[in-house]
This record gives C-alpha cells, sequence and structure tokens, in this order.
C-alpha cells in the first residue's frame, strides 16, 4: 500500500514546475502518476489535452503503463500518455520532419543498418557520417532525434505552441540520465509546459553517452522548481537492506557488515569445471527458492558487468556441462547482430526471381553488412574490417584474393544455387528454419555465425503480425517476395514498441540493460579476468561510475541480492 504522508500530500496540492528526487524504489513514479491524475480529474487539463510521461527504456514505460493501469481511472488513463524520449521525438520527426529539410521527409536509419554504414569510423567521423546521411539522403539516426526535435521546436512557434496546448504537464524520468542534446530538448518543451522531473543523483550510470552531474542544478536554476527528497524510503524491497547496502556502498560503508537479504559471495575454481560453475549452482539454488515460494510470477536477473560475459554465460547456462542442468533464460542481446542475420535470411527467402550469380551478390553485400555491423558500437577489429573491404570489392570488380575470402565467395554461390533449388511448404517459421540451416551447414565460419545471430532474434515466435505478413505473401504469390521490408518494419515497430514484457522466469543481462527494470532476486557476477565491477587501472572517474553501476544493480532485486565475486581477487568494492 502507498502511504500518502504529508509530503506526498503537500506534493500532490502544489502546481507548477517540480523536482522530486529519491532513491530506487522510494515512489517518484508512483506520485508523479497520482500527481498527473490528480490534475486530470480537477479539471486543469481539458478533454483534448494529455499529460506526457517520458522515460529512456522501453521496458520502463511498459512497467509505468501498468501502474498507472492500477493507479488511475479509465478517463484518467485516457488523457495519460507514456512514451519514451526516442518514441516522442520521432513523432514530431515523422510528422514535421520537412520543415527541416525544405519540405523533403526524413526516414529513419534502422540501428543495425546505422551500425554497418558507421563500423570502422571515428568518433568524430561517425558524428559528420550522421549528419551527411541526414542531409544527403534523408536518413535520420537516433542519436540526432533530440537535437533535431529541439531545432524544429524552436524554429517553429507554431508546432511549440501546439505542443505545449497538447501536453500542458510534462512528467520526465530518469531526468538525471539526460545529455545536453536531451536537455535542450526538455528546454523546448518546457517553455510552454509545466515539467515535473524525477531523478536520483546515484542512479547516474550513462556518463559515457552525455548524462551530467551538473543536469539536476541546471534544472533547479532553470525552472525553480518546488523540490520534494524522499530520500531513503523503500517500496520495491521493503522489509530488506537492499537499497541500505547500494547506498552503503556508494559511502564505502558496506565492507564488514552484514546485510538482510543481501549476500556476497567469493567464488572459488574448480579443476576441470567452468569458470561460471559457482554462478549456475547458486543459480539453482535461487530458482529452488523461488519454486518453495509459491509465487508463480517469481522472476530471477542475472547480472553482468559485459557483453562478452553475458554471452558466456548465456552459453553455459543452457549447456549440460559439468554435470548440470541446462536452465531456460532469455538474454538481453543487442539487435545489431541478430538484425542483420535476419536480413540476410530475408534476403533468401524473397530470392525466387533471381539469378544465382544475382543472388550470390546480394548474400555477399548483406554478409558484408553483418560483418560491419554486428557488433554494433563496439566496432570492427582490424581482420574484419578488411575482410569486409575485400568483399564489397569483389561484388564491383568480381576480383578476390586469399582463400578465406575465395571460400566465402564460393560458399555464397553454392548457398544461392541450393536456395534457388529449394522447395519452401508455405510455413514461415518451417521457412526461415530451412535457411537458417542451410546457413549452419556452411564450410565458412561467418555464414555458420549468421545462422547463430539469427537464433536470438525469435521474430516468428515474437511477432505473430511478421508470421502473418510472411504467410499472406505467400498465399498471394506462392513467394516470400517482400520479405526484407517485412523484416525491416517488424524491428522497428519492436524499436519503439512499448508493449508489457512478461519478466517472469530467468534473465540475463548487462547490468546496463537492467537499469528501469525490477525482479524477485538478483544475481550480479563478475569474472576473473574479464568481466569485472572494476578493473585495474581505473580512473577515479571510472570508480565512482562503477560504484554507480554495482548500486544500480543491487536495487534491481525486490528480495533478495547475491553478489559473486572470485575469492583470490575480491572486487575491492565488497
Amino acid at each position: 500500500m502507498f502511504d500518502l504522508n504529508a509530503e506526498r500530500e503537500q506534493l500532490l496540492k502544489t502546481q507548477g514546475n517540480l523536482l522530486v528526487l529519491g532513491g530506487p524504489g522510494s515512489g517518484k513514479t508512483t506520485i508523479a502518476l497520482l500527481k498527473a491524475g490528480q490534475d486530470i480529474g480537477d479539471g486543469l487539463l481539458r478533454p483534448s489535452q494529455c499529460v506526457l510521461f517520458l522515460s529512456f527504456a522501453r521496458a520502463t514505460v511498459a512497467r509505468v503503463a501498468q501502474h498507472a493501469g492500477s493507479l488511475l481511472r479509465g478517463t484518467q488513463q485516457a488523457q495519460l500518455e507514456i512514451n519514451t524520449y526516442h518514441g516522442f521525438a520521432w513523432t514530431l520527426l515523422k510528422s514535421h520532419g520537412y520543415l527541416l529539410r525544405a519540405g523533403s521527409p526524413l526516414r529513419l536509419l534502422p540501428p543495425p543498418e546505422a551500425a554497418a554504414r558507421l563500423s570502422g569510423l571515428k568518433k568524430d567521423a561517425r558524428g559528420a557520417e550522421k549528419i551527411r546521411l541526414l542531409l544527403e539522403e534523408g536518413l535520420l539516426h537516433f542519436d540526432l532525434f533530440a537535437k533535431l526535435s529541439t531545432d524544429l521546436l524552436s524554429r517553429s512557434r507554431s508546432l511549440a505552441h501546439i505542443v505545449s496546448k497538447a501536453y500542458p504537464l510534462i512528467v520526465l524520468d530518469e531526468f538525471q540520465d539526460t545529455n545536453s542534446e536531451e536537455w535542450g530538448m526538455i528546454r523546448a518543451l518546457g517553455s510552454g509546459s509545466r515539467l515535473i522531473a524525477l531523478a536520483d543523483a546515484d542512479q547516474r550510470i550513462y556518463e559515457f553517452r552525455g548524462a551530467d552531474p551538473k543536469r539536476i542544478g541546471e534544472f533547479i536554476q532553470t525552472y525553480e522548481p518546488t523540490q520534494f527528497d524522499f530520500g531513503l524510503e523503500n517500496n520495491r524491497s521493503n522489509g530488506t537492506d537492499i537499497v541500505l547496502f547500494g547506498n552503503d556502498l556508494l559511502a564505502g560503508r558496506n565492507k564488514n557488515k552484514v546485510y538482510g537479504d543481501v549476500a556476497i559471495k567469493p567464488y572459488g575454481f574448480y579443476q576441470g569445471r567452468n569458470s561460471l560453475f559457482s554462478l549456475k549452482v547458486a543459480l539453482i539454488a535461487g530458482i529452488q527458492r523461488q519454486l518453495k515460494s509459491g509465487d508463480a510470477s517469481w522472476s530471477i536477473a542475472v547480472l553482468v558487468p559485459t557483453k562478452k560475459l553475458m554471452i558466456m554465460a548465456s552459453d553455459y547456462l543452457s549447456s549440460t556441462v559439468d554435470g548440470l542442468p541446462a536452465i531456460r533464460h532469455d538474454v538481453a542481446l543487442d539487435t545489431e547482430g541478430p538484425a542483420l542475420a535476419a536480413d540476410l535470411i530475408a534476403g533468401l527467402l524473397e530470392g525466387n526471381s533471381a539469378t544465382a550469380k544475382d543472388l550470390s551478390s546480394k548474400i555477399i553485400s548483406d554478409l558484408c553488412a553483418h560483418i560491419r555491423g554486428r557488433k554494433g558500437n563496439d566496432g570492427l577489429n582490424q581482420a574484419e574490417a578488411k575482410l569486409a573491404a575485400a568483399l564489397i570489392s569483389f561484388v564491383s570488380t568480381g576480383k578476390v584474393t586469399g582463400a578465406k575470402r575465395k571460400n566465402l565467395v564460393n560458399e555464397s554461390a553454392r548457398i544461392a544455387t541450393e536456395r534457388l533449388s529449394m522447395r519452401f511448404c508455405g510455413d514461415p517459421g518451417e521457412d526461415w528454419l530451412a535457411i537458417r540451416r542451410l546457413l549452419a551447414g556452411s564450410s565458412a565460419t561467418e555464414f555458420v555465425q549468421v545462422a547463430e545471430d539469427a537464433k536470438f532474434l525469435r521474430l516468428l515466435h515474437k511477432g505473430a503480425a511478421l508470421r502473418s505478413r510472411l504467410g499472406d505473401m505467400w498465399r498471394l504469390t506462392r513467394t516470400y517476395l517482400g520479405a526484407s521490408a517485412a523484416v525491416r518494419d517488424a524491428l522497428l515497430q519492436e524499436h519503439f514498441s512499448t508493449s508489457t514484457k512478461d519478466w517472469r522466469g530467468i534473465h540475463v543481462m548487462t547490468i546496463h540493460k537492467s537499469k528501469g527494470k525490477e525482479f524477485g532476486e538478483v544475481f550480479l557476477f563478475e569474472g576473473q579476468y574479464q568481466g569485472r565491477f572494476i578493473w585495474s587501472g581505473a580512473t577515479e572517474s571510472d570508480i565512482s561510475q562503477a560504484r554507480l553501476t554495482l548500486r544500480v544493480g543491487v536495487t534491481r532485486a525486490m528480495k533478495r541480492a547475491t553478489i559473486l565475486t572470485p575469492r583470490q581477487d575480491p572486487c575491492p568494492f565488497l
């Protein structure tokens, strides 16, 4: 039950700009939703107006929408619009972006395609290429959303007036994570709308993307808001010491202290066993605890510091190595690799009308995009960059050198020929798997990687709409002509989707990916040699960010948090 104490009652009565501070689970979101509902109920909004609630993560937006459903009446919910900062900016740009390009509409550059186009470029060159793609090709990169939205609202006073009339009250969730461009967009919105900023300076773990410790102070200076601070109040993990441990961790007060429902487990290594053996044993014990609890909606998260360790953990949990059972789980992979793999597979699905030579060239082009973009912002190594450049050159010149490169070209021709001799059954799922098996059987590791990446997409299981579209294509033409466009559309819709995800069961992700989520039990694991919470040679700034990040991971837990660190070289924070 959410306690409406005197401070919260005062907040509900206060008009004007507000700043609501508080730690994890302190009720910032709940009080903001109640404030929105009260303003709507008190008639402060006309029937055509909405309260706009903005957050960063789609998972957070879905959770907030679900929470609003339990707090607000139907009439109040109808006047509440919940979106991500990106989603709201795209709504503006999609409708009015032509004002920035002399009448030409903007087209979204999907993240996988962006990763492929920008790979190998240094930071300054990447920024310049994003601008070039916008000005010359009308392709809009996600990183430009906030800046262009600010430009749009600044150039068109009439549009800014329309937006402020439509949204007289805007709630800014996770305000401490806004970068300078997003802060510019907020200032443009705040020129005509009331703002409620929800913030926790100790959850600021995105300095690498421009979050600034000064941002909360800038909001205070710009808007002179009435301030409310819920401090250490804890509604998420009430009755545990989880938040207390997290706050002590930041201050360095946690060592040699015992906390309820927070366990520090130094783990050792066992000869002949995988280095992740201790994690799996601990996880199995956690699953048994959850099953005994009788809670059908139980959830567990395994959180690790790096993507590489996340993949290693997922692979090991899926195996029966060391005599332990495979553990079914979801893994929060970046979409670039799976999406580019799906694009290649979709091209093979719809390849009926192509000659073997043309299809082979398309396979090579799509494979180059996969090689260049599958690691997202992590970029290419030198060998991958040279391979992609050589294959692109082959498409235009027909010349290639080197045994590995020649094998890839030959494999492309073989796959094209075999694809054209295939007979599809008309079931999109079965035909998709048939193409994936064709790639998985290649002697070239690059095609095998495409098949592996495609496993993680699960498009045909997550998207009934995509399966339906592919099925319609087959029924109309007995082909999958248009499959590539269908896959790209599905991926874009998935990127903006705020549908509620079922977080029951077991989930593996990086600590950064866990931001805005909550689970019954959390296991935080760091490796011995890579995937450390804090690494040797870290600067003071790195150490500060690492403490903040570890605190965020621990406070995702509602009931219990377990931290596993190597016994031989334990995390210095612990």
